[in-house]
């Protein structure tokens, strides 16, 4: 069976930057499962797998555009000190989901000033060209339920 529109796939893989700096891996934790063709994976990882069969290899480098899309600077913002609930304390690297004209969005601490504090509304890995190392494990066909749900149940999957 190859990987295509509607296969429950399972890949194992490293993910990692242009420095071969480790920012993610399957290892230890079992497979990834994931539908093919509805957007559970960034679209340059699903493209590169598409028409892929069960013990395929491959290496391959994604485009920050084909990613998390490029850094877009209008996102970083400062924010009043006195918008933000100070009883918790607000550290560096922080995340807060704020709503916004255009939807949700989750936000990163990057910087504290004395009466401002900067926020990112980038995806951490925005900008960022990402090498992955997969191997195909299992495809099968995706069941009316998973397709209606959006993702997988059952092994690998989520449970209702």
């Amino acid at each position: 069976m190859m990987i295509g529109k509607h296969k429950v796939v399972a890949i194992d893989y490293k993910l990692t930057d242009r420095d071969g700096n480790l920012i993610d891996s399957s290892e230890g934790q079992g497979p990834l499962y994931y539908i093919q063709g509805i957007g559970n994976l960034i679209p340059g990882l699903e493209n590169a797998l598409e028409g892929k069969k069960s013990g395929d290899t491959l290496k391959v480098a994604i485009p920050a555009k084909e990613a998390y899309g490029e850094r877009n600077d209008s996102l970083c913002q400062k924010v009043p000190k006195d918008q933000f609930d100070m009883s918790e304390g607000i550290e560096l690297g922080m995340q807060f989901e704020v709503e916004t004209e255009a939807g949700e969005l989750v936000v990163t601490v990057v910087e504290l000033g004395t009466d401002t504090i900067t926020v990112d509304g980038n995806h951490p890995l925005a900008g960022v060209e990402l090498h992955f190392d997969v191997t195909v494990k299992t495809i099968r066909d995706a069941s009316q339920e998973e397709l209606a749900h959006g993702h997988v149940h059952g092994e690998g999957g989520h449970h209702h």
